[in-house]
């Protein structure tokens, strides 16, 4: 049985708003990324821009890598891949000095999005390889599967059938492998479905 009446009005505790950090810069920037994903690319390019000027008025590295990675997000939503590029390749290169693997994986895989978006195919798969490696020798099953879908889109989209036939394949072994059965099928009646195409 249930309850039809309704709370009181005056009982009704308001949602508890996100605390913005005191530090105006870090409040923009947490702004910045609400914009993002409420899609008000404007607001949120105008917001994180702001922030990397501050970031690099005091030479704070690690704000400046993440202003510009969150300024390659919003030109990867508008599409407009070259400006990601830079902005991601400002991300990578402070990465990189700081010796942060984490961060460079992250961004190789925003890489592979902006290859792709470029219709830079073999740099996009380039990518894909060594995120590969990557996956492969950090045991993260989930990461090669990932990495082996995305390749699978892009012999797709040059009309790699074969291809992306086996990379359907290895997908199937490795859920094959882990007892997934029945996402394993999937798999290999996807691959078949793209040979019967040949």
């Amino acid at each position: 049985m249930t309850n039809n009446t309704l709370q009181s009005i005056q009982n009704i505790v308001p949602v508890e708003q996100k605390k913005r950090s005191s530090d105006p810069v870090q409040a923009e920037y947490e702004e910045g990324k609400e914009l993002l994903e409420k899609n008000e690319l404007a607001l949120a390019a105008q917001a994180f821009h702001n922030v990397l000027l501050a970031f690099e008025e005091k030479d704070d590295q690690n704000g400046i890598a993440n202003a510009s990675n969150q300024l390659g997000h919003v030109c990867l939503k508008r599409l407009d891949f070259e400006m990601a590029l830079r902005h991601y390749q400002r991300a990578w290169d402070i990465c990189d000095q700081k010796n942060d693997p984490m961060s460079l994986l992250a961004l190789s895989n925003q890489f592979v999005t902006v290859h792709q978006g470029l219709q830079q195919y073999p740099e996009a798969l380039n990518i894909c390889l060594d995120l590969l490696d990557s996956y492969y020798k950090n045991n993260n099953p989930e990461g090669v599967v990932t990495t082996v879908e995305r390749m699978v889109g892009i012999y797709l989209e040059t009309g790699d059938t074969a291809r992306a036939a086996d990379g359907y394949r290895t997908i199937a072994s490795i859920h094959a492998k882990y007892k997934h059965k029945n996402m394993a099928e999937r798999f290999r009646e996807k691959a078949q479905a793209l040979e019967e195409t040949l």
